[in-house]
């Protein structure tokens, strides 16, 4: 009798294969293309990001999230914090918490907003704004290496579906952050 051969180890990737198999014995009824589809797009949006933050963000002295924030100003230009928040993707009090770290590094400042004095309103320093021009060079740097790995067509059509995710999102009434 042949010896079964030793099963490939797990890892980050292969979980995937091993997670929908595992489903479909315990679960026959689950839709495995469904959790196919957002178990491999968050991994390789997790992968992506740690990629990102650790050759370029972490290097630079920031973080993701603090890339995020000053991604947003350099975009958006002086805006309120909960506006922030809403275009980064990340909650109020994240945001808030954040800016005293890229207050005191010199990288963002904030005043009371005009029209409510509950409300704060950041800026950009000149400092910030070298900061993220600087760091997303090498961000996008390595976003051409990461997207390299697709062609033109695959990639217009990838984002192309990703939209359609996201508009979907409004369908399915999904839970965002605010």
């Amino acid at each position: 009798m042949a010896a079964e051969p030793e099963p490939r180890p797990l890892d980050f990737l292969s979980f995937v294969d091993h997670a929908i198999s595992h489903t479909a014995g315990a679960l026959p009824q689950a839709d495995l293309d469904a959790m196919r589809l957002v178990l491999t797009l968050h991994r390789v949006t997790n992968a992506l990001v740690y990629d990102l933050e650790s050759s370029v963000h972490r290097p630079r002295g920031l973080s993701w999230p603090g890339f995020r924030v000053l991604f947003v100003l350099w975009h958006a230009g002086p805006a309120e914090a909960k506006r922030v928040a809403e275009l980064s993707g990340m909650s109020r009090a994240a945001v808030s918490a954040l800016v005293n770290t890229l207050e005191r590094d010199g990288l963002v400042s904030r005043r009371q907003a005009d029209h409510d004095r509950r409300a704060v309103r950041l800026s950009l320093t000149p400092a910030g704004n070298d900061a993220i021009i600087g760091t997303f060079e090498a961000h996008n740097r390595r976003e051409q290496a990461w997207a390299g790995t697709l062609t033109d067509d695959e990639r217009g059509r990838l984002v192309e579906l990703l939209e359609k995710l996201m508009e979907g999102a409004d369908l399915v009434a999904a839970k965002r952050r605010v």
